[in-house]
């Protein structure tokens, strides 16, 4: 029995982590053998065909009686593997069923005759040089981290591959879809944003698979799907640690068979998009908690990428200023802003820094500025000291002015609210008592959320 000698690791399976130790890191699949005295032996899959069978020939052999002398191929397509029986004597099983051709998942026990192997991911750190540029579409950074993210995506954009953005929320991760997207050759296709913490678990398979009339009640017309949608492009999901459990197979299945099939409707519809998640979460330890699929976590993480908080990347605030308020306005603010800027932490990231700035273009001149004015949202509630109070007209039509304080009213306290969350939404939702569609809606009508800058 021989071993395959290790390969270099290929760029496809690239993963940024947060962690400073392990910030960058790779996925390789390999083959470990469960039977034999050999047993415990890892055979990496890093080649285009790994050959298993008793002949000395091949990449993996083993020697059993049960084992044919060219028994089976593995063959790597994309980001996918393939197993192919080569006619063997006593079959090739993939969890318990025999198969000639089946792709292979993550985890996956693949029986040799009566010899088992099991198809599994390993984690290995990586180097990725950092591009000398400070800017990747709407990213914007030169800190180290980020310029290596930024190489890293300039390396996936041209695959592919499905990509999993994770990050705090408002830390950049509808930037670098987008950025993703802009640099593959499906830039001219549709980049199709879906958020599935936006809607209420009950239509988010209408919303990705799409229905045809009288699928469901209400369902008054046929409707077209995100997938669909996105046939030719990007397909962006956002909040995918939002989607509920019982939806997750049957969106690992559409990735998996490319097609999908409309509700209410038996007739599957091929779709070509790439797949670009995005999750606040660390999917991993949701999944070790059972609260996502570990399979279609594998699948969905051919390339994942953490995008750092900004309390991590404080360098990168005054280009940051620069590229949202104009390279003018971070010289022109006082000194002892600039110190409250430095020291925030900034819980809602990006997002926040783009608000405090959008209030600072109005007030930087205003004689008695305190960094307070800028980060007010993201502040404790304490009482409001005098002059503090939302502004109320006692002059004017009566509907006017009534409508005026409410809307001072409604923006101050979902400013708040979203500090007090530290910009989850869905944390706000449950504290303001509100449907979350509804406080989404709110948070548009005040332009305290964009949808696919996240």
């Amino acid at each position: 029995m021989s071993t395959v000698p290790p390969a270099p690791i290929p760029a496809h399976t690239v993963v940024v982590a947060r962690a400073q130790a392990e910030r960058l890191s790779a996925q390789r699949f390999h083959l470990v053998l469960l039977d034999t005295e050999r047993a415990g032996t890892v055979y990496p899959l890093a080649t285009e065909d790994l050959r298993v069978g008793k002949s000395t020939d091949n990449d993996v052999v083993i020697d059993h009686p049960t084992v044919s002398r060219n028994h089976l191929v593995v063959r790597r397509q994309g980001d996918r593997f393939l197993v192919q029986d080569l006619g063997s004597t006593n079959g090739t099983f993939l969890d318990g069923a025999q198969v000639r051709e089946a792709y292979l998942r993550p985890g996956a026990l693949l029986e040799v005759g009566d010899v088992r192997l099991r198809f599994s991911p390993q984690m290995a750190p990586v180097q990725v040089e950092p591009t000398v540029e400070d800017r990747l579409g709407d990213l914007v950074g030169r800190s180290v981290p980020m310029r290596q993210i930024f190489a890293l995506l300039q390396r996936i954009a041209p695959t592919d591959s499905t990509v999993l953005l994770v990050g705090e929320t408002g830390s950049g991760k509808g930037a670098g879809a987008k950025a993703i997207h802009k640099l593959s050759p499906r830039a001219t296709g549709p980049l199709v944003v879906f958020d599935c913490a936006s809607v209420s678990d009950s239509l988010i398979e209408s919303e990705l698979f799409g229905h045809e009339k009288g699928a469901f009640t209400g369902a008054v017309g046929q409707r077209i799907g995100c997938l669909e949608r996105a046939h030719g492009g990007t397909l962006f999901l956002d909040e995918i640690d939002d989607l509920a459990l019982d939806l997750q197979p049957k969106l690992l299945r559409a990735i998996e068979d490319r097609e999908f099939r409309r509700l209410g409707s038996s007739t599957p519809i091929s779709f070509d998009a790439r797949i670009v998640v995005a999750s606040k979460k660390d999917l991993w330890s949701e999944t070790q908690a059972g609260r996502f699929r570990e399979d279609l976590y594998f699948r969905l993480s051919v390339f994942t990428v953490s995008l750092p908080p900004l309390r991590d990347r404080k360098e990168d605030i005054p280009l940051l200023v620069g590229a949202f308020a104009g390279d003018g306005l971070w010289p022109r603010l006082p000194e002892k802003i600039q110190e409250q800027f430095m020291g925030h932490t900034w819980p809602g990231n990006v997002r926040e820094l783009r608000n405090a700035l959008e209030r600072a273009r109005h007030m930087v001149d205003i004689p008695g500025l305190t960094g307070d004015n800028l980060l007010r949202e993201f502040t404790r509630d304490v009482p409001s000291p005098a002059g503090d109070f939302l502004p109320v007209e006692f002059t004017g039509p009566f509907k006017v002015c009534k409508d005026e304080l409410v809307r001072a009213f409604e923006r101050e306290y979902l400013t708040r609210l979203l500090g007090r969350a530290r910009g989850n939404i869905a944390r706000a939702a449950r504290e303001a008592e509100l449907d979350r569609k509804h406080l989404y809606s709110l948070l548009h009508k005040y332009g305290l959320v964009q949808s696919e800058s996240d």
